[in-house]
């Protein structure tokens, strides 16, 4: 296993000692009937309900992990290369061991399998609907602790690899935080400056003064949506550092909020900047959620072609757009269809909309090597076994 596939030591996984409190009551006193009654060598499946990316790095390497601090040898048998296509129902893995060591280990397995495989589906989605666009991971605060957030960097990193090599996608270049940046090829995540950094330095212009001061050798990027005035705010920062606009060093990141419109737009105006730039794009929408993507408040398609139009019109045709706030499958799948002029877009809504799809599962299918398996999981049987 490569460096960037090592899980982060900043996470937290229950060691051995642990495992008994973490995991589901009956477990542990299914743990217990065996030790009085004796052990079996069992085969477990394990699969999912809907189509996945396949994401097991973390989970697997969790259970070699209690393999060896319980000096024992599961057998594990993937089905599928890591970030291959699976469909609903098929058999993830197969594993093989002591029911008594392996019976208690299976809702924590299943924590760090289930969701990563979703995340990294829609990644992988998302980079090939844009595959011109590159992608910055910004999931870290959307997460409920650190190991989601190592989960949730795993899986976009695994999404975007298998993007990259299927499609030629650009993928995601890298992440917001320093402990899983490894999981892009980076010693450090990517970013530069909050709201609060805005609101502190009282302007858009003078928190970019501080940036330049503080990291000169690094690329600016705007952040105009804090006094409401993205087109004003981005161009009074372009006219202030014309040489690393003209360096193409400067991008502008749109991140207005769904409460209101960029500045210089209303409902009417949107609708002329996509007729002046993808005419046949409103005429196509098919439901209202598509309709705010394209004509909405926020970060619509119409708010990123005004701010194109604006920037080339002022003679900023280097500096880049990156979009934020709410690009998930179905933004992004908007955006594509009418090529909107992005360049970057930084997200963390490749994390699951829908948790219950997440629920990993899985099955005993052979005790002592004699298959068995509740009636309706017949499916989960290999071949040779039906």
């Amino acid at each position: 296993m490569s460096d960037q596939n090592k899980p982060s030591r900043m996470a937290s996984y229950p060691l051995n000692q642990d495992v008994t409190a973490w995991t589901d009551r009956y477990f542990a006193k299914t743990k217990q009937t065996i030790e009085r009654f004796g052990d079996k060598e069992v085969t477990y499946a394990v699969f999912m309900r809907r189509p996945v990316i396949f994401t097991p790095r973390i989970a697997i390497d969790w259970l070699e992990q209690l393999s060896a601090e319980r000096q024992v040898k599961f057998k594990l048998e993937s089905n599928y290369a890591e970030g291959a296509w699976v469909g609903a129902g098929e058999p993830l893995i197969y594993i093989t061991g002591s029911f008594y060591h392996l019976v208690d280990l299976e809702t924590l397995l299943l924590q760090k399998l289930g969701a990563a495989c979703v995340a990294a589906y829609n990644a992988y989605t998302m980079c090939m609907d844009l595959p011109n666009v590159s992608f910055l991971a910004m999931d870290a605060r959307h997460c409920a602790g650190t190991e989601m957030a190592e989960l949730m960097a795993y899986a976009a990193s695994v999404g975007s690899t298998t993007a990259k090599s299927q499609g030629g996608a650009k993928g995601f270049i890298g992440n917001a935080t320093d402990a899983t940046a490894h999981y892009f090829g980076n010693e450090r995540g990517l970013g530069t400056m909050p709201h609060a950094l805005i609101g502190y330095a009282g302007s858009t212009v003078r928190a970019a003064e501080m940036y330049v001061e503080g990291f000169p050798d690094e690329d600016l990027i705007i952040l105009p949506d804090y006094y409401g005035k993205e087109i004003s705010d981005t161009l009074a920062v372009c006219h202030r550092f014309p040489e690393l606009a003209e360096e193409g060093k400067i991008a502008v990141r749109i991140d207005t909020h769904g409460g209101r419109f960029i500045e210089g737009l209303d409902p009417q105006d949107s609708y002329n900047v996509l007729e002046r730039n993808v005419p046949l794009a409103v005429r196509r929408y098919r439901n209202e959620e598509e309709l705010r993507y394209l004509v909405g408040t926020g970060v619509s398609a119409a708010a990123i072609f005004h701010m194109r139009e604006q920037l080339d019109k002022a003679g900023f045709n280097k500096v880049r757009i990156i979009a934020s706030s709410g690009f998930g499958v179905q933004k992004c799948k908007v955006m594509a269809d009418v090529k909107a002029p992005i360049d970057v877009i930084g997200t963390g809504s490749f994390l699951p909309n829908s948790w219950s799809e997440t629920y990993a599962t899985a099955d005993i299918v052979a005790y002592d090597g004699v298959s068995s398996v509740k009636v309706g999981r017949e499916f989960l049987l290999r071949k040779e076994q039906e």
